[in-house]
């Protein structure tokens, strides 16, 4: 008998990496770092485990209470009935039917998130979008759960034009320039694996590396080592959530010493006299000090004062990552970061300046895209109503309630139908039995998914969908260099459909399909895609071949803006010809737009605003630790939680609770015990002791992603989620930002039998 001829491996694109894959004899795949990738991430790995996993959908599926009429009952802890896609197809055409002739597209919810896919085709949110458009539209989501509070408060700040977020100063502008980085809360080069829209070439490890080797001095703030891991760093391991009061009192030196660069803040800047009077206390009586902030900050007021002088004689730059932002008045950190940067007056200039988030996804520091690559056509959504992205559970429970943001006064929908097609809002979310609670009230709930995750589970009609390795795309992301041709490596898993063959079914029985399709197969709107691209981007690259050729070859070049840059340099150069767009044309320190809002926890210039759960509340004698729940470094978020890199982070299982050792042995652990953490939720979560001196006496660090695993009846997550815990409250009445990062919890023994883990396994479904 002849040996089977070795397959081709082929090339694919994820968030966390371009690989090459190729299918085993098994039916599953073998994964390579692509060519193209200086320092892949083993994330790429994840995927193997995933395409034949126990977990994976293998069919349409109905709530059994809602088949059988109960509406709303039993969400999340139902059993499921198999159907047939035909059934499924009508089922779901039959309820968009319903609801929209009802009561329109303020009933629906179009639930996704942009992480699902890094494919610019089969990208579930435009996905779910362009077909919910079909209907009238849809209350949507805006802003994110990553950036949620930066993304509001930074263009009142320096405007639209002064995006931090695709034209951050270079890493190649830092090098050779940056004489001292300084990073509130590090540089946690673990999250610059992704990039949505697909991570081609990872460089923020080098560049870190490089920055060093040029002679830069890094300083990390936060309360964990590990957030600074490529270069010897000073460690200042500040109070979790304090980073505003330490930024303050930075400030108060900078002027109380004379070091404040009033040149610049004349010619590019306004407020500067209503936030110094702030800082020194002429305002309100309360001298800003390094004494002032050593007490909240926990920090020795000679450290503060050493560190201004450094700053203020070297070209410095200053990092706030954005896990500061997600938490109680995010707002303030980014805003005072600006202000400390442009009293330092190193705005614009090489090796200088402000940032939020270098080093925390793939795209930072890279050099930005020319021109805009290729995205899905979504239609008009004819639907005003929104909320706020990480406000669903207060839409869900409190329709018809008003809330602030961002100077608006909004009343929050009545939503009747949920249809999600992308992400996991049981990965994003916070206080996620209250999520659980909430998604108990509309009437019926679509989600598309590959896996019985617990959004899944809390669906009434779940539809599978195919994974990227299961079908063809193509993979573009900003400030990235090369396009990817996505080749479909196996066949899609059972009864899997892609997202768009779904919502052409449906369309198709409203007499829709056409105008969805426009008459494309899946192959002919990938080619479309790139075509148009590729006469945009023609003039600036002429090479760029046909779409045969790049398909064939696996990737193509994408135009990048080669020179280095740093943020804002074009501003500082000109500043009256080429002004921000902000009221007053120029960085706003103080902000009459904002003041005019009216509110207490975010007026016109950054503040010291206490959280209302920190060490330095009453709420720590009960619950003397601070959680962090910072970014996994296993996964992306919760994708492919079951994967090898993911369940290599895992003790037993389940998610790792690292802490110091002072405190472990005050609360009688050791390594590998596991403990309960309970928060004032009245919920909690178990997981595993790890040890670290790299952690904070006083603080214990979760990572995000783990698959809810729940005890509803004792709302208790035993697989480890720290957003069974966390707070569900917005950032401020400006932002409305996830507040998921920090919070007070109790931690304790657990001395009964873990209790097995379900989450890996389906729900238990029932043949009709």
């Amino acid at each position: 008998m002849r040996a089977e001829p070795e397959r081709e491996f082929l090339s694919h694109s994820s968030h966390w990496g371009t690989f090459q894959a190729r299918p085993t004899a098994d039916g599953g795949i073998e994964v390579r770092p692509h060519e193209l990738d200086p320092d892949p991430y083993d994330l790429i790995h994840n995927v193997t485990d995933a395409v034949r996993h126990p977990t994976r959908i293998d069919r349409p599926y109905v709530r059994r209470g809602w088949l059988d009429g109960d509406k709303r009952a039993r969400r999340g802890r139902d059993t499921f009935v198999p159907v047939t896609w035909e059934r499924a197809i009508r089922l779901v055409a039959d309820e968009i039917s319903r609801v929209y002739g009802e009561s329109g597209p303020e009933a629906v919810f179009g639930g996704s998130y942009g992480w699902s896919s890094a494919g610019r085709f089969h990208h579930a949110q435009s996905q779910v979008h362009r077909f919910l458009n079909l209907y009238g539209g849809y209350v949507r989501g805006v802003t994110n759960y990553s950036l949620g509070a930066a993304l509001v408060v930074v263009p009142h700040v320096v405007g639209h034009n002064g995006s931090m977020l695709h034209s951050s100063s270079t890493w190649s502008d830092l090098i050779g320039n940056c004489e001292l980085f300084v990073g509130f809360g590090g540089i946690a080069t673990k999250n610059a694996a992704v990039n949505a829209g697909g991570a081609v070439r990872h460089v923020a490890r080098g560049a870190v590396r490089d920055l060093h080797a040029a002679g830069c001095r890094f300083v990390n703030i936060g309360p964990l080592r590990s957030d600074l891991p490529d270069v010897p760093a000073q460690w200042i391991a500040c109070r979790p959530g304090t980073d505003t009061a330490l930024m303050l009192a930075l400030a108060h030196e900078l002027i109380a010493t004379d070091r404040v660069d009033k040149a610049f803040l004349d010619s590019h800047t306004v407020g500067y006299e209503r936030l110094r009077d702030y800082i020194t206390g002429a305002a309100d009586g309360r001298p800003k000090s390094p004494e002032w902030a050593a007490g909240i900050c926990d920090i020795p007021a000679s450290v503060i004062r050493k560190l201004a002088a450094e700053m203020a004689a070297k070209r410095t730059f200053i990092s706030v990552a954005p896990a500061l932002q997600r938490a109680e008045h995010g707002e303030q950190p980014v805003w005072m970061g600006i202000a400390l940067a442009a009293m330092l007056g190193g705005i614009g200039l090489p090796g200088s300046g402000f940032s939020v988030g270098h080093g925390s996804m793939g795209n930072y520091g890279n050099h930005p895209n020319l021109l805009r690559n290729p995205p899905l056509p979504q239609g008009r959504n004819g639907c005003e109503a929104f909320i706020p992205v990480a406000r669903i559970a207060d839409m869900l429970l409190h329709p018809g309630e008003e809330f602030d943001f961002d100077g608006g006064r909004h009343t929050y929908p009545d939503i009747r139908l949920v249809y999600w097609a992308g992400g996991n809002p049981f990965h994003h979310h916070q206080d996620l039995f209250r999520l659980h609670d909430a998604f108990q009230r509309p009437e019926t709930v679509v989600v598309h998914e590959p896996f019985w995750t617990a959004t899944a589970r809390h669906a009434d009609i779940v539809l599978p969908v195919t994974m990227t390795v299961e079908r063809e795309d193509i993979a573009a992301a900003s400030n990235e260099p090369e396009m990817i041709a996505m080749r479909r490596i196996v066949p899609p898993y059972a009864e899997a459909r892609d997202d768009y063959r779904i919502f052409a079914d449906i369309a198709a029985c409203h007499r829709l399909g056409e105008r969805f399709t426009e008459g494309r197969t899946p192959c002919e709107w990938i080619e479309a895609l790139y075509r148009d691209w590729r006469e945009r981007v023609r003039e600036l690259a002429p090479d760029t071949p046909a779409f045969a050729d790049f398909w064939e070859r696996g990737s193509t070049a994408i135009p990048l803006d080669p020179a280095p840059h740093s943020w804002l340099d074009w501003y500082r150069a000109d500043p009256e010809g080429r002004p921000l767009d902000t009221p007053s044309g120029r960085i706003e320190l103080y902000s009459e737009t904002v003041a005019g809002f009216g509110y207490d926890d975010c007026p016109g210039h950054p503040v010291w605003r206490e959280p209302e759960e920190w060490p330095g509340s009453p709420h720590a004698r009960e619950y003397p630790f601070v959680l962090v729940a910072n970014q996994p470094s296993g996964k992306l978020h919760s994708q492919l939680d079951m994967g090898s890199a993911s369940m290599a982070t895992k003790q037993r299982g389940r998610e790792s609770v690292a802490m110091h050792p002072a405190d472990a042995a005050r609360i009688g652990v050791a390594a590998g015990d596991p403990v309960r953490v309970r928060s004032r939720r009245q919920a909690s979560f178990l997981g595993i002791v790890t040890l670290s001196d790299g952690v904070r006496p006083g603080v214990v660090r979760v990572p995000t992603g783990a698959w809810l695993d729940p005890d509803f009846d004792d709302r208790m997550c035993v697989s480890g989620n720290p957003n069974s815990v966390t707070r569900d409250v917005g950032t401020s009445r400006l932002g409305q930002g996830a507040t998921g990062q920090l919070c007070l919890v109790a931690v304790e023994p657990w001395n009964e039998p873990l209790p097995p883990l379900t989450v890996r396994t389906p729900p238990v479904a029932e043949a009709r």
